[in-house]
């Protein structure tokens, strides 16, 4: 198994781009499927999760063409698979997000329980609702579920999401892009990458207006063309190296970035006195110019505070002095990052969704484990301040969703190796 040694390193100081975003390449990846022609996705990043979702297309009959080392072009025959491949759906839950098109091209889709990481139940209800309310039988075995159209075709209608769930709000939308008549997405998720997707059907044929409100209206049309289109920077990658610089009270230059998408966590680490500021070249960040303060976060769907930056941030307020709290409120099991940090020094107590930090801390190196993709940028991110070295095993994880991590985190003077046992 592979591992990062990170060491003790100096204020990171450089720049860094940002790469295109994960969670709005996958959706892209699968929206491909509604397509009667070629599509072409740029910026697309080097994953383990992008190299999934190649994988699980090809297997339902797609042509995947690298036109360069960030650019897919995608297209599918007349006739395709709908089933997806149980051994790849299992590694990564977003590979639930080929069952709406899927069901909206063919009619019928199958689709095995996805993996991905281990942070809560994280359910699929609200996607099997969505799919219900537009007619769609559901029938749900313990290892897979399977969507059947009516004979008539997916009809459009109002479907009201208890909770505003980004994975289901794409699925929805993307199934009602093919279906008759109107759909309303009510509760809708309102994140960055469902604008981003809605854009990439606009430009296939679909006609979706209100994306990136609570409210999205869907109204069907009978077929969808190639387009191309550019992913949208990966905010949450951008979160991480704002924090790079804040914990190692560095200064750092972030190409490619908006401003808009980082607007919680820019407001938190000012709160904290690091400046944070744009130029013309990109967001300046940075933390060496006075002492650094405690503040409370509460995790919250976007415009909130998003939860991926959660495990990251708290590595952050362990080392500034004072009392700070944290509420998760979007996943009940995100806190398996606490242990390990702990293990490095950290003062961090829980109590159900809250955690509070007492700051100012040593930090020593240890042997820790990535429980999850943003836990182990938060035990990098404590091991660039800690005391000697810090192991991180299990760090698959972080190579599922940050491209070149190791790469751009030496560009900025930080001492971390990757290890291959």
């Amino acid at each position: 198994m592979a591992r990062f040694l990170v060491q003790k390193s100096e204020p990171l100081n450089g720049e860094v781009k940002i790469s295109g975003a994960k969670n709005a390449v996958l959706p892209l990846m699968a929206a491909a499927l509604l397509s009667e022609g070629t599509c072409r996705i740029m910026e697309v990043p080097q994953l383990k999760d992008v190299e999934v979702m190649k994988d699980i297309l090809i297997s339902l009959g797609a042509t995947i063409e690298e036109v360069e080392e960030d650019i897919l072009d995608i297209s599918f025959p007349d006739v395709i698979e709908n089933e997806a491949d149980y051994d790849l759906v299992s590694k990564m839950r977003a590979s639930f997000l080929v069952m709406g098109p899927l069901l909206s091209r063919t009619g019928r889709a199958k689709v095995h329980m996805p993996g991905g990481c281990t942070i809560g139940a994280r359910p699929i209800d609200l996607h099997l609702k969505g799919f219900r309310a537009l007619g769609a039988e559901i029938i749900q075995k313990d290892n897979y579920v399977e969507a059947i159209a009516p004979e008539g075709g997916l009809v459009g209608e109002s479907v009201y999401l208890d909770f505003p769930s980004v994975g289901a709000t794409e699925n929805i939308m993307m199934c009602a892009a093919l279906a008759q008549g109107t759909t309303y997405i009510v509760n809708a998720a309102e994140e960055p990458e469902i604008v981003d997707l809605a854009n990439f059907l606009n430009k296939m044929g679909a006609r979706i207006k209100g994306a990136g409100t609570d409210t999205i209206k869907i109204e069907g049309v009978t077929s969808m063309k190639g387009a191309y289109h550019t992913v949208i920077p990966d905010r949450i990658e951008a979160g991480t190296f704002m924090l790079a610089g804040a914990i190692t009270r560095g200064q750092i230059l972030i190409h490619n970035i908006v401003p808009d998408h980082v607007k919680p966590i820019t407001a938190k680490l000012r709160e904290c006195g690091v400046i944070v500021e744009m130029g013309d070249e990109g967001m300046y960040v940075v933390a060496d110019q006075k002492p650094l303060r405690a503040t409370d976060i509460k995790t919250l769907p976007y415009p909130g505070f998003p939860t991926d930056i959660q495990s990251p941030f708290m590595a952050f307020l362990t080392t500034v002095e004072g009392s700070s709290t944290v509420i998760e409120t979007v996943f009940e099991n995100r806190f398996m990052h606490v242990a390990e940090l702990n293990r490095m020094g950290a003062n961090i107590k829980t109590s159900g969704n809250k955690a509070i930090i007492h700051g100012g801390r040593h930090l020593e190196g240890a042997q820790v484990i990535a429980t999850d993709l943003r836990a182990g940028a938060a035990l990098v991110l404590a091991g660039l301040v800690a005391d000697g070295t810090t192991e991180i095993s299990e760090i698959y994880h972080v190579e599922r969703g940050y491209e070149k991590f190791i790469n751009k985190f030496k560009a900025l003077g930080a001492s971390i190796l990757r290890i291959d046992d």
